[in-house]
């Protein structure tokens, strides 16, 4: 019986700065002080607030130590695993209340939220199937193949209202009746783990904090569909989840929990992991197939459906990590308990990964329903240095942006909806002032363009002049009537692409169009950029009352473009400098190095 945990993240945020090495510095140090038979390090996933790691928990006291560095080490061991005294100066300040430590349940960033679909993850090592069992895992498998018929499974998912995560909300018991209704000889379960949005983690943090509970999910799916074997699509840059699933595969196999006769119950299921080459639009759930099948993955018409005609041809019942995450609370708890959360037509919960101009950038988890206001001034901790609010886009290059004026929107699928925006696969991007939203709407369609698996005309040639628009926007070239163009062929791909990454391809366009067309009527009858980003339309100078003639402008110029006057400002005693803005490569160095805020944009 050990008398303490550490908890330290292992997901991938926390791994690249270092979380390794102090997992292995933990254990030297203990071992130094002879306290391995006492004190447990546990390598766990994700804990949410990636903003402060790499993180580590003690238990049972609940410490909360942030930023936590290899040098920080012995003294952790020394003053807290030896002695019994919490180190101040690494704790997480919010958890600080006296000489008593606050529970993270109560901090800003945690308070809000309602972990189903995250419930595992920075709880439990995932690579150890009996921490799973312990926090009652695999339960709700064996109530599905000793007390309940496949029609009833349905049944409860359906009761619960859970709607797809990936991004289209589609009821997620009514997929599986679809498949369950359709009789073939072989049947399959699909879980798209191909996560490609910029900024999104939400997927990935699942598998690596809490691989079992998807194959949990995937077995009962399998369970109320009727079919035998699944794949799960991950992409490859996700080595410490490929790494996680396998384990998880291989321990369920072992103990019975996949194979044949699952809990005696004369139910066969297996997984198998397919590697993905981090293709976007391997996310379609048809290419996603193609993919699989061994063929470039590259969208199918539809109908038929997955349903009908799916993986190998055969039916198949296909959803993302976070959707098959929420099953297992969903049986073991009961269809009511998860209604019982969120807003009438979207119910449960979302998670979220929080980045951008935000200051506790990490994953949420919250309520259907939670407005924008509270994500990002409570539970994100507000826009740092001061700036303003400007939007959020939802839902990466499918998606569309929630302007300041909509801050007090309930998040949810049918408000973003009528918005004309999209939950998406659930990445939030918060945007300050200094944000351009026409370079926003470029920066999307950049990396759609590039994703187009070229298949159709619309999304291939489309989505490229639609880039060329804003290139020619974004230079100083634009018209007016490039607007009225610009709008008429986003609907035109929306309405003629043949997958949904080119049907939502232009949904950037349209919201920034939508709420900020006056970024878009500066850049074309201004020639200006307000928000000072667009190089083309930028121009660089020197307040010269300002400036003091330090020439740390002129050492930084790559283009030594900054050359000295003769005019001396008053009470100054160096000449000031100025800018040859035909030279100019509008790099901004100057600008950065500059401590008297002499050079603005212009």
């Amino acid at each position: 019986m050990y008398r303490s945990h550490v908890l330290v993240c292992g997901g991938t945020g926390c791994t690249s700065s270092n979380s390794p090495a102090i997992i292995e510095a933990l254990e030297r140090e203990i071992k130094a002080k002879g306290l391995e038979d006492e004190v447990k390090v546990i390598r766990t996933g994700c804990f949410g607030l990636c903003a402060l790691g790499p993180i580590m928990i003690v238990y049972p006291e609940g410490c909360f130590y942030s930023e936590v560095k290899v040098e920080d080490v012995p003294e952790i061991v020394e003053e807290h695993l030896l002695k019994g005294r919490m180190v101040k100066r690494l704790l997480y300040d919010e958890t600080v209340h006296g000489q008593e430590v606050k529970p993270l349940k109560e901090t800003q960033f945690y308070k809000k939220q309602h972990r189903i679909a995250l419930r595992n993850c920075g709880v439990i090592n995932p690579e150890d199937i009996n921490e799973y069992i312990a926090y009652d895992g695999y339960q709700a498998l064996a109530k599905c193949l000793t007390e309940l018929t496949p029609e009833q499974v349905i049944q409860i998912v359906k009761d619960s209202g859970l709607r797809g995560r990936g991004g289209g909300g589609f009821p997620t018991g009514l997929k599986w009746s679809f498949t369950a209704a359709n009789k073939a000889d072989q049947k399959y379960v699909v879980c798209n783990a191909d996560e490609g949005d910029p900024g999104a983690f939400m997927d990935r943090s699942v598998l690596e904090g809490d691989p079992h509970c998807i194959v949990e999910a995937m077995t009962i799916c399998g369970y109320a569909t009727g079919a035998t074997e699944g794949y799960i699509y991950v992409r490859a840059e996700y080595p410490i989840a490929v790494k996680r699933l396998k384990i998880a595969i291989k321990q369920a196999r072992e103990m019975g929990l996949l194979g044949k006769d699952i809990f005696g119950s004369g139910f066969d299921f297996d997984l198998h992991v397919k590697l993905g080459a981090g293709a976007f639009v391997c996310g379609e759930e048809t290419a996603l197939m193609t993919s699989i099948e061994g063929n470039r993955g590259e969208p199918r018409p539809r109908p038929p459906y997955p349903a009908v005609k799916g993986l190998f041809a055969k039916p198949t019942t296909e959803n993302n990590v976070e959707t098959f995450a929420n099953i297992p609370t969903i049986i073991r708890e009961g269809a009511d308990f998860f209604a019982s959360m969120g807003t009438e037509k979207s119910k449960g919960t979302k998670v979220f990964a929080l980045g951008g101009k935000i200051a506790n950038t990490g994953l949420v988890e919250i309520p259907m329903g939670t407005t924008l206001r509270e994500i990002i001034e409570e539970i994100g901790g507000g826009i740092p240095n001061g700036k303003k609010f400007k939007a959020a886009q939802t839902g990466g290059p499918s998606g569309g942006c929630i302007p300041a004026s909509l801050i007090d929107t309930p998040i949810d699928y049918d408000n973003l909806t009528a918005i004309g925006c999209m939950m998406g696969s659930g990445g939030l991007i918060v945007m300050d002032e200094d944000n351009c939203m026409v370079d926003i709407a470029k920066f999307f369609l950049h990396f759609t363009v590039d994703e187009s698996c070229g298949k159709c005309t619309p999304c291939r040639v489309g989505t490229r002049r639609l880039l060329e628009m804003l290139d020619k926007i974004t230079s100083g070239k634009g018209t007016l009537e490039d607007l009225d163009k610009l709008e008429e062929l986003c609907y035109y791909i929306k309405e003629n692409s043949l997958c949904g990454l080119g049907q939502t391809a232009p949904n950037p366009v349209l919201a920034t169009l939508k709420f900020f067309r006056n970024e878009y009527i500066a850049h074309v009858v201004d020639k200006k950029c307000p928000a000072g980003v667009c190089k083309d339309l930028l121009t660089y100078k020197v307040i010269k009352d300002k400036c003091f003639g330090c020439g740390m402008c002129a050492k930084q110029c790559p283009a030594s473009a900054i050359s000295r006057t003769d005019y001396v400002a008053p009470g100054k005693k160096l000449a000031a400098f100025e800018i040859d803005a035909n030279k100019c490569v509008k790099c901004g160095a100057c600008e950065g190095v500059c401590r008297f805020k002499a050079i603005v944009k212009d």
